[in-house]
């Protein structure tokens, strides 16, 4: 009998190490993998526009093959970036009261506003005005309900005379340039709000948001070299060499300067060692050896740096089919380095206990709405949505229309 007890004790109260406050010891941390999602999902969305926004704002030719491949995926992603959020709420029509209520002096009160700000005027905007001009002629030719669904998309404006389709182009060139300030936005008062708690340090840094902000790049940039590979892949179409060449030049650059940031955040604190170092110390080196040393800082970071910077030197003497194979893993790498940092940052926060003098284990559950299936099903539905997306706007059964200078080319 006393075995049993035991045994559903154990099973209750999380295992710890150390000093930790009793309140402490009997309850699990109250942000789990949902709301690792959240942040990891928005970092995509933000990063895959910055990639957009190179072809728009920053004219690099090079990457036109992928524009809308990447507007389409910051928009797929963006429709998911909420959801994290009102699962873990529990009852998701409580989300209103923050729309209908604000609290200007909350962060997370005001992304709602930033998300609305960001998905209704840049995002859905510029992708209207960049569609539009096809609409009209995908509506004149295409039958049936696809047809129906173009004309809908029009909302009636089938003007495509040259003024009309300049003044698309210069509206949309304009929504581009107050796209990047919103996206950093978008993705950088995260970081805040995990920077702002000062009591905790792991979190409380000021370099928070800028790390955020960066590690979202460099996600983002991975992401649509992944999506690209994998759409030409599965069309059997041959990849553009020279813009994926530009596309992970682009990523290592981010990656190097991410690195960096990432790197002089714990040179500092090794450094400065405050209270509390040694239990940092001891989970980077213990607790998250798997997800923090091995997970982010080697695979995630040292491999793709070695990859893509021995590609930047020796790009001419690789045979493309070895070239191919080096991005797509970099991509891959960096994509599962970021999500094990998105981790690291949001449950490694909440393992250590207020006395600083021990941890605590985190065990997540399989099934239910903080469990692996829910997490695989948020990570899975962007991809979903983003297939529904490619078939309808890029698909290859659509008649090509010659894109107005300089207006990007169609990513297909």
């Amino acid at each position: 009998m006393t075995n049993a007890v035991t045994n559903v004790v154990a099973e209750l109260i999380p295992h710890f190490e150390g000093y930790v406050y009793p309140n402490e010891a009997t309850q699990q941390p109250l942000w789990s993998i949902l709301i690792v999602l959240y942040p990891y999902i928005t970092g995509l969305v933000a990063g895959a526009f910055i990639m957009a926004s190179l072809v728009r704002v920053f004219n690099v030719k090079a990457l036109e093959p992928v524009y809308r491949l990447s507007m389409l995926t910051a928009f797929a992603f963006l429709l998911c970036a909420p959801l994290p959020l009102l699962f873990h709420l529990g009852h998701p029509e409580r989300c209103f009261e923050v729309m209908m209520t604000p609290h200007l002096t909350s962060p997370m009160a005001i992304f709602g506003f930033v998300y609305a700000w960001y998905l209704m005027a840049v995002l859905l905007l510029e992708l209207w005005f960049d569609y539009r001009r096809d609409f009209v002629e995908w509506s004149e030719v295409t039958p049936g309900f696809r047809g129906t669904l173009y004309r809908l998309f029009t909302v009636g404006v089938t003007d495509v005379s040259d003024p009309a389709l300049k003044l698309d182009f210069k509206i949309g060139h304009i929504l581009s340039v107050v796209g990047i300030p919103s996206a950093f936005l978008l993705h950088g008062y995260v970081g805040f709000i995990f920077g702002s708690v000062k009591a905790n340090p792991w979190w409380g840094n000021a370099l928070m948001p800028i790390i955020f902000i960066m590690s979202a790049m460099v996600s983002g940039i991975a992401l649509c070299v992944f999506n690209y590979m994998v759409l030409s892949w599965v069309r059997r179409k041959a990849l553009d060499m020279k813009c994926l060449d530009v596309m992970c030049m682009f990523l290592f650059y981010a990656l190097v300067v991410d690195a960096a940031i990432e790197g002089l955040d714990w040179i500092h604190r090794i450094y400065s060692a405050e209270e509390g170092f040694q239990v940092i110390q001891y989970m980077a080196r213990e607790k998250l050896f798997y997800t923090l040393s091995l997970g982010q800082v080697t695979l995630g970071t040292l491999v793709p740096l070695l990859l893509l910077g021995s590609l930047q030197l020796l790009r001419r003497r690789v045979p493309d089919l070895i070239r191919r194979r080096m991005y797509f893993a970099s991509g891959a790498l960096i994509l599962l380095g970021v999500l094990a940092m998105r981790w690291n940052v949001v449950i490694g926060g909440q393992t250590f206990s207020k006395s600083l003098r021990g941890v605590m284990t985190y065990k997540m559950e399989f099934a239910g709405l903080e469990g692996w299936y829910m997490g695989a099903a948020l990570l899975l539905l962007p991809f979903i949505i983003l297939t529904v997306f490619v078939k309808i706007f890029l698909s290859e059964k659509l008649p090509s229309t010659a894109p107005l200078e300089p207006h990007p080319a169609h990513a297909r």
